[in-house]
């Protein structure tokens, strides 16, 4: 077995589907002696039973363990193993081939020291073998090891072994990985999986053990000095508070000076604690708690980092963006953002371009699907404490998740800061909105009437507008249609542009609000986390959703202004209710069904509402 001081050797197997990377962890773990003789045995059956080696042991089913997997014959989660040499130890990620499971291969290429990148040699390199290579290079990883599988199908022939590395190399030529081994191999029969065999007696370099076994191991991928994201602030008695977390970056020692990100407050490490006791140098991964020599404020979410080495603290960045979800990234919607320990609101402002992982072009984009790579620039709605990823992993990577699912749609990994208008301080003025708006008489509000088009939206705002300026209140309408015809007419009708033009909408009425005054919003506004965005942007209880309630019959009955009829023509396309959704409203503050109500009517209950909400008496 390895002993303590033998670097451990973390590494994933991926490739597209059904290239063998099961079955070669599968063979690593039986040749390296490590099964038990009631594994064997359980092997034995269920090879039987699922008949996928004829006369043989399946040995993927040693890491397929999830029934759906032994099933179909293919890797859907990510499976990690332990074994070991006697000249080193290692921990596997087996991670899925196919298309829909690349988050799965990113999850484990981010912590792996080298990938084994598995191709079939009856079918060569193809695009996921490309995707699975760059993502790698992506996340820092520096070794590979080209794992030509199958070879016994090919009649062992080396043309065809060295046709794949040529174009293998020639795909990675740009990526600059330190350290490159190509080896043909036969993982079902373990031929240069452990030890060479005859019928490839013209290769004559490492197997894939032993190219694991002296492939070099970084010490670090850290750039930086030490950061603790602070997970717990740990108060056991008024007299203890102490910051919990798992160090990243580099050792910390006692006396070291520290700066508590992003707040950018001085002070140095007094104590550190692990749980073997006291100690007075920490190693990056160690999960410790330290105590500060100042009495200052820190919470969950901070980064405590080196003196001398900080953090960058902005609320706008470029990165790389691996896109992880069946519905596509539209710039501009709003998700959320986990770095480290702190959670923030983020949204892509520009997406720059995707990467085409076949020949590594810089794409224009609009969006990004399933599996796409892109660069953009990316927003937070608060100043955030970061790293470049090439600097430290820990502090430089992200997730997106979706506002409503909480589902992991994206990760990324920041490249810079940018500097941007966002980052300037905001200019402090006299006159401010509470003061405009006690001027007047009333509280500032937004009314966001949405829904379909022929719903009666336009007619209803129009309505309560003149009402509140009969009462004397200062009142501004904003409609759908005026507003493109000025502001948005740059803007079409696809997804990205519709989530632009709520923004603008959005960014309008804060202006108009600030003023004192009651802003009406009158736009179809489809999409639900685009109209949660815009109540983002205000203050509590300053946005009243209105749901304008009618049946798409009604509506398409009523088209006041022909849309419909074109629509179903198929002349105007994306039209919201016929070839693009409308995600209704699932916690308006009030639903008028204009099925039912006359506008009038419909205007007294807006009118009612907002007399009991914003306005003074």
């Amino acid at each position: 077995m390895s002993t303590p001081e033998q670097a451990l050797l973390r590494f994933l197997t991926c490739g597209s589907v059904d290239d063998g990377k099961s079955t070669l962890i599968g063979r690593l773990l039986y040749d390296s002696k490590l099964l038990f003789a009631d594994q064997l045995e359980t092997l034995n059956k269920d090879s039987q039973k699922f008949g996928t080696v004829p006369d043989g042991m399946d040995f993927a089913l040693l890491v397929d363990g999830l029934e759906a997997e032994r099933e179909q014959g293919i890797t859907i989660d990510v499976a990690y193993r332990y074994f070991a040499t006697p000249q080193r130890s290692f921990i596997v990620a087996d991670t899925p081939g196919h298309e829909q499971y690349t988050r799965n291969m990113a999850t484990g290429a981010s912590t792996a020291d080298l990938a084994v990148i598995l191709v079939d040699a009856r079918h060569g390199v193809v695009t996921q073998t490309r995707r699975h290579t760059f993502i790698a290079h992506l996340l820092g990883i520096q070794s590979i090891i080209v794992a030509v599988n199958k070879m016994d199908l090919v009649d062992y022939d080396q043309s065809v072994f060295d046709d794949i590395v040529a174009d293998y190399y020639e795909t990675i030529a740009d990526l600059g990985f330190n350290h490159i081994a190509a080896i043909p191999i036969s993982a079902l029969y373990g031929e240069n999986v452990t030890t060479q065999f005859d019928q490839m007696s013209w290769y004559d370099g490492l197997s894939v053990i032993e190219s694991l076994e002296t492939a070099p191991v970084s010490s670090s991928s850290s750039k930086t000095g030490f950061r603790l994201p602070v997970q717990i602030v740990s108060r056991p008695d008024q007299d203890f508070r102490g910051y919990a977390g798992t160090l990243c970056g580099a050792p910390m020692t006692v006396g070291d000076s520290a700066i508590v990100s992003p707040a950018g407050t001085q002070t140095s490490i007094k104590s550190i604690t692990t749980p073997e006791g006291e100690v007075e140098t920490a190693d990056a991964g160690t999960a410790v708690t330290v105590t500060l020599a100042d009495n200052i404020d820190a919470s969950r979410g901070d980064i405590i980092c080196h003196g001398d080495q900080g953090m960058l603290v902005t609320d706008q960045v470029q990165a790389h963006l691996i896109w992880m979800s069946d519905e596509p990234m539209i710039p501009g919607r709003q998700y959320l953002l986990k770095l480290a320990t702190r959670s923030a609101t983020a949204w892509v402002s520009e997406l720059k371009h995707t990467v085409n992982v076949n020949t590594m072009e810089h794409v224009a984009s609009k969006t990004l699907e399933l599996n796409d790579i892109g660069v953009c620039n990316l927003s937070f709605d608060r100043r955030m404490a970061c790293d470049a990823y090439g600097d430290c992993h820990d502090t430089g990577a992200f997730i997106l998740i979706d506002r409503f699912t909480y589902a992991t749609v994206g990760a990324g990994m920041i490249d810079f800061s940018l500097r941007r208008a966002r980052n300037l301080t905001l200019q402090t003025l006299t006159m401010d909105k509470v003061a405009r708006a006690r001027s007047m008489g009333q509280k500032p509000a937004v009314i966001w009437f949405t829904g379909l088009s022929g719903s009666g939206k336009s007619t209803v705002a129009n309505a309560v507008e003149s009402k509140l300026f009969d009462k004397g209140h200062r009142t501004y309408l904003l409609d759908g249609d005026n507003v493109r015809h000025g502001l948005n007419r740059d803007l079409g009708f696809t997804d990205a542009d519709r989530v632009e033009n709520i923004r603008r909408f959005g960014e309008v009425a804060k202006l108009f609000a600030d003023a004192g005054l009651i802003v009406l919003v009158s736009v179809i506004s489809p999409f639900r986390g685009e109209r949660d965005m815009v109540r983002d942007l205000l203050d509590d209880d300053e946005f009243i959703e209105v749901f304008v309630d009618a049946s798409l019959e009604t509506c398409e009955k009523r088209d006041p202004k022909g849309l419909y009829a074109r629509a179903r023509k198929g002349e105007i396309q994306n039209f919201t209710g016929i070839d693009s959704p409308y995600e209704a409203p699932l916690n308006a503050e009030l639903v008028l069904d204009t099925d039912a109500l006359s506008p009038d009517d419909a205007a007294e209950q807006v009118i009612a509402l907002i007399e009991k909400r914003i306005l003074e008496d």
